[in-house]
Parts: structure tokens; sequence; C-alpha cells
């Protein structure tokens, strides 16, 4: 992604914390990049180093975090932790590290949202045709609807954190898409950091992690995911350091039918695609697990009450509304309007 493109209308964001950004590497360094495939979609590092000789090593350092996040958490394998559990009922299953921390963290979240967020809506995913199940173009009915959200609802999973442990009262499905690569993106950057390559970005599936900067001091640069027409809107550019960058949007996946446009974000809580004319929301925040989790709750609660749980909460958002005449708007909250260069 080029730096700083030359387009007329543009939003720079900067990091409040650059002053603890650390020394750019020495001479000779250069960026190197690497990508590969995970979770069905694509991941890519870009890391500073003096030679290609680490390539290999950074490779499978990346690989390896994000399979073992695929292991456990994926809706499409069979043999998954996840899998696993949504097929297992009353009684309380063990879960890897990993997966309990990102399921703790997703209902930490639904709760935080009154259930806006359920990462327990599997059931309903599946149902619309988002997930592993085959695709539809066609609406469900009601009925439908209503025994997948009788089988959904995080309030019916139950923590045990002596034991990390989850109770499965049977029938629930879980489904930690909105969350699950956003853990991967933090897992590599702090492999990478672990392993001494402390200037890196990461990416899987868009969602994005950046520490320290390149070989000539400049931060990594990237842009905002902007809905369709791009052209409507500024470039919004964001200095990562220390920072990570998601985005949820009605485009991604969707069919249409009877002339209306039905998204993959679910609203738990009716059981329906949100339809309240919010293309996208991004979300800044220091972990991409939550700022993953956030665009996701935020797209679900609109652009009223999105925008105002970002503002108490003190989330760092950007909301993007179509309007009736088919043009974008867009919104920053007091968080993310403070970084603006």
């Amino acid at each position: 992604m080029p730096d700083l493109p030359p387009v007329t209308a543009r939003q720079v964001f900067i990091p409040l914390d650059l002053a603890s950004l650390p020394e750019p590497a020495g001479l000779g360094a250069t960026v190197r990049r690497l990508d590969g495939q995970t979770m069905g979609t694509r991941w890519s590092v870009a890391y500073v180093a003096s030679s290609p000789r680490h390539d290999d090593a950074v490779r499978a350092l990346a690989q390896r975090e994000l399979d073992r996040v695929d292991a456990q958490m994926s809706t499409w394998k069979a043999g998954s932790d996840l899998c696993r559990f949504n097929a297992a009922g009353g009684n309380w299953q063990r879960l890897p590290d990993d997966f309990f921390t990102v399921l703790q963290a997703g209902l930490a979240l639904a709760a935080a949202t009154g259930g806006a967020y359920d990462p327990a809506c599997g059931a309903l995913v599946d149902l619309w045709g988002f997930g592993p199940a085959p695709r539809r173009d066609t609406p469900p009915d009601a009925g439908e609807i209503d025994r997948a959200r009788a089988a959904a609802g995080w309030a019916r999973v139950r923590l045990d954190a002596a034991t990390r442990s989850a109770w499965q009262a049977g029938g629930v499905r879980l489904d930690l898409s909105s969350i699950a690569k956003g853990h991967g993106v933090d897992l590599v950057s702090a492999a990478l950091q672990a392993a001494g390559f402390v200037h890196h970005l990461v990416e899987v599936g868009g969602e994005l992690r950046g520490q320290g900067c390149k070989p000539d001091g400049t931060p990594w640069w990237v842009e905002f995911e902007r809905p369709p027409p791009a052209g409507a809107l500024p470039v919004a550019l964001i200095a990562l350091h220390g920072l990570a960058v998601a985005t949820s949007g009605d485009y991604r996946r969707a069919f249409a039918h009877a002339g209306r446009h039905y998204g993959h974000t679910i609203d738990p809580r009716s059981g329906w695609p949100v339809a309240h004319g919010l293309a996208a929301v991004s979300v800044v925040h220091s972990r991409c697990l939550q700022a993953d989790a956030l665009a996701t709750a935020l797209m679900v609660l609109g652009p009223q009450a999105g925008y105002a749980f970002a503002v108490q909460h003190g989330i760092a958002a950007a909301f993007v509304e179509r309007t009736a005449s088919g043009d974008a708007r867009e919104r920053l909250s007091p968080a993310l309007a403070a970084l603006l260069e």
C-alpha cells in the first residue's frame, strides 16, 4: 500500500504516543514482505531486517500462530475445538487457552452491548448462509429465524476461569469469525516482537496491527477500508504504532432478494441482517482482537446507538452511513477525531 497517496481529500490520523516509537533499524535494513493463507483468507507480514535470511523463520512463525487459531476456532473445520464444542451438549468443555481468551472477550462484549454482539449466534449465521452451511439467495422464513434464535444466545454460555472451561447447554453454536482473525493478528505481532523484530505490520483478512516504523523512520501508513463507491469519502490513513485497525461492513458478503440487500452482519437480537443504513465501521484499538469485535458490535448497534456506545466507552471509530440519496457520510467518534493531524 503506497504511503500518503496523492489525493485531494485525505484524513491523516497520528497516534498520540509516537514518543514511544523505537529507533529505526540500522543501515542496510529493508522492509521484507511475506504472505500466506489462513482462516479462508490471506495473511501478510511486513517486517524490517538487514537481509532475507530471516524470511523462512518469520513465515513459519506467522503460519504457526495462525494455524493454532484456525485449529481451535474454525467453524469450517469439523475437527476444530470450536466445532467439537458445538457438537457437545449438557456438559463442561475444557478449552485451549486461546479459545478461552477469545470467548471470554466475546462474552464480555456481548454483556456490554446487551447482546448486539453475540459469539453464540452460529445458528443464525448458518441459517442465513454466511457460515459453513450452503449459501442461499432467499431469506429464511420467520419460523426458521425464531428457532435459530432459540438455539442462540451468549447468556446460555458460562465460563469457569479456574479450569478454562465453558458450559455447553446443548444446541449452542459458537461463531468467533468476527474476533478470531483479530486475535491471530495480535498473536503474530507478539511473536514477532518476542523474536526481536520490533518493526512490523501484520494483516489478516483486512485486520491490521503495526509496531515500530520503517527503516527511514516513517510509520506504517495504512488506509481505512472504505465501502464502495470509495470515491465518495476522503482517503483515511493512520500511522500504526502499537495500534490495530479493523473494519466491519455490509458489502463483504451479501445477497439480494426482491429488491432488498441482505448483508452478512446479523443482529442477534432480531435474527435479521442489519438494515439501518450503516455501510461500514472502522475501529482503532491497541488490541486487534478488540478492534475486530468492536467493529462488528458497533455495526450492529447502528449509527445512533453505536456512536453513543463509542463515545461512552472512549472507542476510536469511524462510522460510514449511506444516505437516502445514495451518498456516503462519515462520523468520527471523539477518540478517533483526537488523532486527526
